[in-house]
């Protein structure tokens, strides 16, 4: 997921995410039980949604949805909360009703809980200051993606900290753009 997600050119990511998809999909049916399982099953589709992008992209985070809805059935604490953060971002990244299910209270709730079970993570810290940041709530965006960018780094997963703690990097300088902005209106 994260050498296709932060290394491969931009045009090979939707198919490379489809065939991951399909993997990940052959693996939940061989093992349903898995909460870790649903849960990058629905981090892949919603991944892959975003390299497709449009209106076409919408079927696929819905499955994502059911897939990490699944996953919190099964084990809420799987992964270290990692479904509650997959879903808060996506309900704050998705239309709302009627085009989708998008719900920002519902993704701070999500985002929230994430938190409570892995306050010192990189993803669940990095999607709770995007949440924020386009709530317009700076100061708090600025802390916790500073969190993020504080956070241990986790075994076996380079590629993908090094890919986070770079969007991270970019998304503190946007907020720290926007807050002085919005100070000196």
């Amino acid at each position: 997921w994260a050498e296709i997600n932060y290394q491969l050119p931009e045009k090979q990511r939707e198919a490379a995410f489809a065939e991951l998809a399909q993997r990940a999909e052959k693996a939940v049916t061989g093992e349903p039980q898995a909460a870790e399982l649903h849960i990058w099953h629905g981090i892949i589709l919603s991944t892959w949604a975003g390299a497709k992008g449009g209106l076409d992209a919408l079927d696929l985070v819905k499955q994502a949805k059911a897939e990490l809805e699944q996953a919190l059935k099964l084990d809420d604490q799987a992964l270290d909360g990692s479904a509650y953060t997959s879903l808060g971002s996506l309900y704050y990244q998705v239309p709302g009703w009627p085009i989708g299910f998008g719900d920002d209270s519902q993704a701070e709730t999500m985002l929230k809980k994430a938190l409570a079970l892995n306050p010192k993570g990189i993803d669940p810290n990095y999607f709770y200051g995007d949440f924020l940041q386009r709530e317009e709530r700076y100061p708090e965006a600025k802390a916790a993606l500073e969190k993020a960018l504080a956070a241990p780094d986790r075994p076996g997963r380079a590629s993908a900290e090094a890919g986070r703690r770079a969007e991270a990097r970019q998304l503190l300088k946007t907020v720290e753009e926007k807050s002085t902005a919005s100070t000196n209106k």
